[in-house]
């Protein structure tokens, strides 16, 4: 009997799995349509609750600056899926870049002296730009939906306190995109925001934020 009611939970577990992987997905095939319209979202990436478009889009990436108030000299963070992915949007990726990327256990952006085929707007007036390669499931899935970087940045009015939780972004926010992902709404897991490291192709190492 024991051995069957463990049988039992084990289906259910696995069922319960299996059901939770194709919400996932499928959430994040809507989102994507979403930012191939050009639109703006409120979704839960790997750290807080950010506002995201598709990275190469200029318009989109305005109206998160509007939205924001923030101003357009301050560059926002850009996640991508992969290494391979981000070395079609940076000009050169030191090898230290890698070996940091897969030895890190909490989330970490790393800021390139020379990003490329991305907005702009997202890239400081010394053409760097800071991209996080993402190990969040969702932030992976909305990548490869996409095919492209999306952008990433916290869900608040810029000088704010950043929104670790859905429920505690602001009615100007959350009015102001135009998909909230439906994902991870009711999550209350503590999760805070990435460490910033920039690297130059020079070999030079600068802690931005630990």
């Amino acid at each position: 009997m024991k051995d069957k009611n463990k049988d039992v939970a084990n289906v259910k577990a696995a069922t319960d799995e299996s059901a939770k992987q194709i919400n996932l997905m499928h959430e994040a095939s809507k989102c994507a349509d979403a930012l191939k319209k050009g639109d703006i979202i409120l979704y839960p990436t790997d750290t807080v609750w950010g506002i995201g478009c598709d990275a190469t889009n200029s318009n989109a990436v305005k109206r998160i600056f509007n939205l924001k108030k923030r101003a357009d000299s301050k560059a926002m963070i850009v996640l991508v899926d992969s290494i391979a992915m981000l070395e079609r949007y940076v000009e050169e990726v030191p090898e230290v870049a890698c070996q940091l990327i897969e030895a890190a256990v909490n989330p970490i952006t790393i800021v390139y002296d020379h990003g490329r085929g991305l907005a702009p707007e997202l890239l400081a007036e010394d053409g760097s730009v800071g991209i996080r390669v993402t190990t969040d499931p969702f932030c992976r899935a909305l990548c490869r939906k996409l095919r492209r970087p999306i952008v990433s940045t916290s869900a608040n009015i810029s000088g704010m306190p950043s929104a670790k939780f859905y429920h505690e972004i602001a009615i100007d926010i959350t009015k102001g995109v135009d998909y909230v992902a439906q994902w991870r709404l009711d999550d209350i897991t503590s999760r805070q925001p990435s460490s910033v490291i920039k690297l130059s192709v020079n070999g030079e190492v600068t802690i931005l934020r630990p």
